[in-house]
Formats: structure tokens, C-alpha cells, sequence
């Protein structure tokens, strides 16, 4: 394990002992400074070992100042880092146990250097419980991806999660994979259409009359983008059987590495219509956005994306596009690798749906 670890001059006497500490532990230090007591602006070290962690390059890191407070502000500037302010144990053990911290905060001027190992050992000993705390960090993940120009809902329901983790192992055959697909879809159905408008209705049951509720006419469409988006579409189509069906087909040009359409069939109401785009794999998030342009260029209004997996990268690309269009996915992932792949992500979609490579 390697820690990142800085400090401004008011944290100096208690990051040494911080370091000595990990070090007794086995733990690689990463020393981000400052390397004295004169004074230094806390953003300085707070932002050098929070670009540490957000990177890859530690897998944690630990910073200090007067309070804790001003470090754990400039570190959560950075995408991707949960840093707390911790300046006794429970609270350490906590923000792992419920918000997963991978950037602890400690006061030089609240604690004292013999109090920092408890502290230190409390949250390096924790494990995040996940569940429903799993539910908050991605709502959070979600806002950073999003930039908090739109709604991003990523799902966090046992069922989704269960059926994400089988899809992403390698050794999940063609025929579950497919079958899999369309339930995750199936269950997506119940976020993505919570506000459809509903009217009052009476029926007669055999015991007696009631009054019911029941959706007042809302058109629908479902368009999946070619070829992957293919299976998401029975899996939606079961819970709601009227919405007419779209198709979209994009490939990359060679060249400039731009989505080109070769097919585009809508309804011919489309305009009329909520609009649900399916694209499994939002990762670079360019055909994905250029689907929703083609959607508006025919009169499409009301649109929201669909997708299983997405990568912050493609969320980001979107809502720059179209900041007015809301994204659903089922998973949210940590980044793209050097060849545009959601890492960890699940492959290729559309192969893994077809058997082909």
C-alpha cells in the first residue's frame, strides 16, 4: 500500500510522526512536503496529494494543517477524492466505514503527534460497509461526473448491483449475458419512467368499486443505438409494451475518429414522444451524444439516456452536448483506459451480446 502525505507549517510537527508511523506499518510514504515550519498555504500539499490519489499514483493519502479543515476543503476540489476531517479515532472509523475516505485530515493544532497512530490505525483498519453508504458515495460520484448540470441517476437497487457484477465476469456465457442485459434493463424501466403523468380511474373489483391510478396516455419511444443498444430492448419493451421503437446506427470514421451515421429510423411522431436513447457503454460518450443529436435534428424533445455501465469521461462529454437530457445508468466506473475502454468496465458490449470479437 502507498499513502501520499503532506502538510503546511502547522501539520509539520505532526506529519513526522505521521510518516513514522506507516513506515512502522510496512506503508510506502509518498512525501508531498512542506520539508519545514515556514509558513506554506495548506492548497499547495492538500491538492499535490489529492492529485496523487485521484490519479493512481497513491493509493491513499493523509494531510494535515492548523484544523484538518482547510485541507479536507482544497482536497475534495479534486475529482474523485473523499477527504474528512478525522481528529480522533471514531471519526476516523467512521469516514471509512461510511464514507469510504481515501484522504484522512488530521489538525496539528487540535492534536497531539502521540494521538495520530490511533487515529491513523482506526481508519486504516476499517473496511467500507457499502449498502446503503454505497447509495451515497455514487450519488456524490454522480455530481462530480455531472458537473451538477443535470440529473445523473446512477442505480444502486441489490438486484441491479447483483446482476452488474455477473455481467462483468469474463466467464458469464452469451445466453446469460443477453438474458442479464434485458433484466437490468427491465429494472431500469421503474427509475427511468417514476414521473410519467398519471389519471384518476374507477374499476369495479369483485368485491366492490375502487379507485385506481393509471398512466394517462404518455407516448413513449425506445431507441437503441446499433448494435449493442439491441439488448436492452425486450428487457423495456415487457414493462412497457407501446412505445414504439427507433433505431440509430453510428460508426467511427477511421480518420477523424468521429461517429458517422449510416442509419437512422424513428417514429414518425417522435416529437409527440419521451424518448429513452439505449446505449449500454457510455464511455468517450461521442456516439452517444451524436445519437441524441440526431434524435433532436427530427423533432425530438423529451430525451434521456439509458446505459449500463458509464464512465465519467462520457457522462462529461453529454452534458456538454446536451445538458438538458438525463442520463441513467447502472454503474458508474472509474475511468478510461489508453485505448477508450471502461475500466473496469465489462468488454464490449455488443460482442458479448452476439459472440463475436
Amino acid at each position: 500500500m502507498k499513502i501520499a502525505v503532506g502538510c503546511d507549517h502547522a501539520g509539520f510537527v505532526l506529519k513526522d510522526a505521521v510518516v513514522g508511523f506507516l513506515r512502522s506499518r510496512g506503508i510506502d510514504v509518498a512525501d508531498k512536503g512542506v520539508f519545514s515550519a515556514e509558513k506554506a498555504d495548506y492548497p499547495d500539499q492538500a491538492l499535490a496529494v489529492a492529485g496523487a490519489v485521484a490519479s493512481g499514483e497513491a493509493d491513499a493519502g493523509v494531510l494535515m494543517c492548523g484544523t484538518g479543515i482547510g485541507a479536507s476543503i482544497a482536497a475534495n476540489k479534486v475529482k474523485g477524492v473523499r477527504a474528512g476531517t478525522c481528529n480522533d479515532p471514531e471519526a476516523a472509523r467512521l469516514g471509512k466505514t461510511h464514507n469510504n475516505l481515501n484522504v484522512l485530515c488530521m489538525g496539528g493544532r487540535v492534536i497531539k503527534p502521540d494521538e495520530a497512530g490511533a487515529i491513523l490505525s482506526a481508519w486504516l483498519d476499517s473496511e467500507f460497509e457499502g449498502g446503503r453508504h454505497l447509495v451515497r458515495i455514487n450519488k456524490i460520484a454522480a455530481a462530480e461526473a455531472s458537473d451538477l448540470s443535470g440529473r445523473v441517476v446512477i442505480f444502486n437497487h441489490p438486484l441491479v448491483q447483483h446482476k452488474i457484477g455477473i455481467i462483468r465476469d469474463k466467464n458469464t456465457s452469451v445466453k446469460e449475458f443477453r438474458e442479464l442485459v434485458q433484466e437490468i434493463a427491465g429494472l431500469m424501466v421503474y427509475e427511468v419512467t417514476r414521473n410519467l403523468p398519471l389519471t384518476d380511474a374507477v374499476v369495479e373489483t369483485p368485491v366492490a368499486s375502487a379507485a385506481v391510478r393509471s398512466i394517462s396516455g404518455k407516448k413513449l419511444a425506445v431507441v437503441p443505438v446499433l448494435r449493442a443498444g439491441l439488448g436492452m430492448v425486450d428487457g423495456i419493451l415487457q414493462l412497457i409494451p407501446n412505445a414504439k421503437v427507433g433505431h440509430i446506427g453510428l460508426y467511427r470514421d477511421p480518420a477523424t475518429l468521429a461517429p458517422v451515421e449510416y442509419y437512422c429510423k424513428l417514429p414518425p411522431d417522435i416529437g409527440e414522444r419521451d424518448i429513452f436513447i439505449l446505449d449500454p457503454m457510455l464511455a468517450t460518450g461521442g456516439s452517444a451524444a451524436a445519437a441524441i443529436s440526431l434524435v433532436k435534428q427530427r423533432g425530438g424533445r423529451k430525451v434521456s439516456l439509458l446505459c449500463l455501465i458509464a464512465a465519467p469521461e462520457g457522462i462529461k462529454k453529454v452534458r456538454e452536448s446536451h445538458p438538458d437530457v438525463e442520463i441513467f445508468a447502472a454503474a458508474l466506473d472509474d475511468r478510461l483506459n489508453d485505448h477508450g475502454y471502461i475500466v473496469p468496465g465489462l468488454g464490449d458490449a455488443g460482442d458479448r451480446l452476439f459472440g463475436t470479437k
